[in-house]
């Protein structure tokens, strides 16, 4: 849905060097049907990713979301030993992109220029399951023009959950309205992140209240600069 976002982060990883693969066999990672409990399904769909991966390096994704769901593959094959060595391999080598670019790459600066006043929001899947907490402010850090505003209660869920929006979407709603309002306090020109599914969730909200906030994966806003300096 938002192809802009990969496309930018194949750019950036070019420019560091990186030799980027688009396997065409990869399916979706299995994780809407992981969480609403249709454990076969999703195995079909980790058996095509993990077929895909097998003969890469490292896997990257501009998505925390995803990346952890590649390591519930244990979970799913912990009774098929052949699979279960592939879903070990692959979980080993599979990054989040800004956990990509400063754990393995050693890359804070990319030399990028981007002139706003940016705020942050940091999702769940990324911060709390993957642990990628200083990684993107690193990068933030490191742009220069940059305006970082750090975003009131941060660290509070926007709501969006997949398809907990959809089966508790009054809750989901008073919890995006909330983070909303956090993010029109630190008058910010731009929302950043690092996974698509909680942007297009508050991005979505601030758009219909009117607020003038651009919202850019964490990927788009660094390619925008380095392509700006």
């Amino acid at each position: 849905m938002f192809p802009g976002v990969g496309e930018a982060m194949v750019r950036l990883l070019e420019r560091q060097g990186v030799r980027v693969e688009f396997p065409e066999g990869q399916t979706c990672c299995g994780q809407p049907a992981f969480n609403s409990g249709y454990w076969d399904d999703a195995r079909a769909a980790a058996r095509t990713v993990l077929d895909a991966f097998e003969d890469s390096d490292f896997v990257i994704a501009p998505s925390g979301s995803c990346v952890y769901m590649l390591h519930h593959y244990r979970e799913l094959f912990k009774d098929d030993a052949r699979r279960l060595g592939q879903a070990e391999r692959l979980a080993a080598k599979t990054y989040e992109f800004s956990q990509f670019l400063v754990q393995v790459l050693g890359v804070r600066d990319l030399g990028a220029y981007f002139p706003h006043k940016v705020t942050y929001h940091p999702s769940c899947h990324g911060s709390r399951l993957l642990g990628v907490k200083d990684e993107p402010l690193e990068l933030l850090a490191a742009v220069r023009g940059l305006e970082f505003v750090p975003l009131p209660m941060a660290e509070d869920c926007c709501g969006f959950g997949g398809t907990f929006a959809v089966k508790m979407a009054d809750i989901s709603g008073a919890m995006v309205a909330e983070k909303a309002e956090h993010v029109t306090e630190t008058e910010a020109e731009v929302l950043t992140g690092l996974d698509m599914g909680c942007l297009m969730n508050i991005g979505g909200h601030l758009r219909r209240k009117g607020a003038n906030v651009r919202v850019l994966h964490l990927a788009e806003l660094l390619a925008e600069g380095v392509e700006r300096a």
